[in-house]
């Protein structure tokens, strides 16, 4: 194992995680590998855990955005958190969080980075990153994904790395490691293409910070992924239905422009959706790498992939790790502040398919609440997309919970993303494309396209009692959040639901 250790220098800082683990004290900010469940800590951060069952123990924990095998749980039921940033999906931080345990930062997941190198955070105490393994001149090959590592290994005080062995080394070339300069002295980011590389291939690390090195032996936690459905299935044929409208008006290509799909289910089955369809050399500028990623790498339609991390299930994690020969050229893999800056996602017309949790009539979207309090993950990249894209997109289904609930509402109960950041809404039911419109056009456009047959007729009624009450933007203040207080009573946001409960 030591030769993936290839700086004879640091032979000697090989520990176990046991005893790394102890040069993180109380109150301390730790920064952390690991991207949506990829290359995140295998073995300091749950050792990290274990301390705190027994310790009054409590650190700032900032990644790139969620951690795999249960590790956010595992350190929130151990009350090791004092506070969480920028990302999470595991449900027992979310309770914590909610609870007011934990306090928890939601950020785009473009601006982490930058915060740390204009001083507007806490500074890093101790970085924690995985490596395929450690090059000549002490520097870091990443494993599956780079998010914030780069600007952790350069900002931290103190450096652990986890050297992976269960990834091959011949992930040696799949990332692009570009730092861009602090303020004011910031350069262009010379990417133009999805394809282009401008950094080099391993992160630099000052040899002298690294305290210990741990070997793991571990893949990454599978992406949970579910078979295209009847609601999914529908919302991506809306959406080739209107690719394919974009390209016969002139304009798009059927080549599109560069990709961007938010994880999920849905996200998944509409980049599926394009194996079947007329499109051709595609390329994306993404986020996360799914599995619809390499399922149209190998169908050909896709020729180009961007990204900051792999997000697979264990079949797809096996195909691509086990061929890298036959992937390494198609696709990269770079720091987040990168992947999701403003400048680089308009300068190549990036297309942008997030998921809503819900949306209302003026186009407002909410994706990161549950009735408005309750946070579900976190806005994620979806924010740094959607401003920025040359068409932004969001998606949902019309109604769920047997249709107890309808994700079309007269406003949303939290506001993530503008009706000012919003091009094109979906749901199973149909598309609105919101371009150009007024408010009220807009509103008209939703309820005529995306509202589930049982509230449609409601919802209309709504818009026009506000629209004779007058405004730019017509509301029924009295009215608007009606709907939520409906289901958190009755558990249904249907008009005759509450009626029948309430006699």
């Amino acid at each position: 194992m030591l030769e993936r250790i290839r700086l004879e220098s640091l032979h000697e800082k090989v520990t176990t995680a046991e005893n790394a683990v102890k040069m993180i004290k109380d109150g301390m900010t730790i920064g952390s590998s690991g991207f949506t469940k990829a290359g995140d800590s295998k073995a300091i951060l749950p050792a990290l855990a274990e301390r705190g069952k027994t310790e009054d123990l409590k650190v700032t924990l900032m990644t790139g955005a969620s951690l795999g095998h249960g590790t956010d749980g595992k350190l929130a039921e151990a009350n090791v958190l004092k506070k969480r940033m920028p990302f999470q999906v595991d449900p027992t931080l979310r309770n914590k969080i909610n609870n007011g345990e934990i306090l928890f930062i939601d950020q785009h997941l473009s601006e982490s980075a930058e915060l740390l190198h204009t001083k507007n955070l806490q500074s890093i105490d101790v970085a924690v990153i995985e490596a395929a393994y450690i090059e000549r001149d002490g520097s870091i090959v990443p494993t599956t994904s780079v998010g914030n590592s780069v600007t952790f290994a350069a900002l931290a005080k103190k450096i652990i790395i986890e050297i992976n062995t269960e990834v091959p080394e011949e992930v040696y070339g799949i990332h692009d490691i570009y730092q861009a300069e602090d303020y004011p002295y910031r350069n262009v980011i010379p990417i133009v293409a999805p394809w282009n590389k401008i950094g080099r291939k391993s992160i630099p690390v000052d040899p002298n910070k690294i305290e210990a090195i741990v070997f793991t032996n571990l893949k990454d936690s599978p992406a949970d992924i579910a078979e295209p459905d009847e609601k999914t299935t529908a919302i991506a044929k809306h959406l080739l239905e209107f690719f394919e409208n974009e390209v016969r008006l002139g304009r798009l290509t059927d080549r599109l422009l560069p990709l961007q799909a938010g994880i999920g289910k849905v996200a998944n089955a509409v980049l599926t959706g394009f194996k079947d369809s007329n499109f051709y050399d595609l390329t994306m500028f993404s986020e996360v790498l799914q599995d619809s990623t390499f399922d149209l790498i190998d169908s050909g339609k896709l020729s180009f992939a961007s990204a900051s991390s792999i997000t697979v299930s264990k079949e797809c994690y096996e195909r691509v790790l086990g061929n890298l020969s036959k992937y390494k050229e198609k696709f990269v893999l770079r720091p987040q502040n990168i992947s999701n800056t403003p400048g680089l996602i308009r300068r190549l017309g990036v297309i942008a398919i997030n998921t809503a949790i819900e949306f209302d009539i003026y186009g407002n979207v909410n994706s990161t609440h549950i009735g408005g309090t309750n946070i579900m993950n976190g806005i994620g990249g979806s924010g740094d997309f959607a401003r920025n894209a040359y068409l932004s997109i969001f998606v949902t289904q019309a109604a769920s919970k047997g249709n107890n609930i309808s994700h079309v509402l007269p406003m949303v109960s939290h506001t993530d993303h503008t009706e000012h950041d919003v091009d094109i809404l979906v749901t199973d039911v149909g598309l609105a494309d919101l371009r150009g419109l007024a408010p009220r056009e807009r509103a008209q456009k939703i309820i005529d396209n995306c509202v589930h047959p049982d509230y449609k007729e409601e919802l209309q009624s709504y818009f026009d009692r506000a629209c004779e009450r007058g405004g730019h933007t017509p509301h029924l203040l009295e009215e608007a959040f009606s709907w939520h207080l409906r289901f958190s009573e009755t558990g249904s946001m249907k008009q005759a639901t509450a009626m029948e409960v309430s006699n």
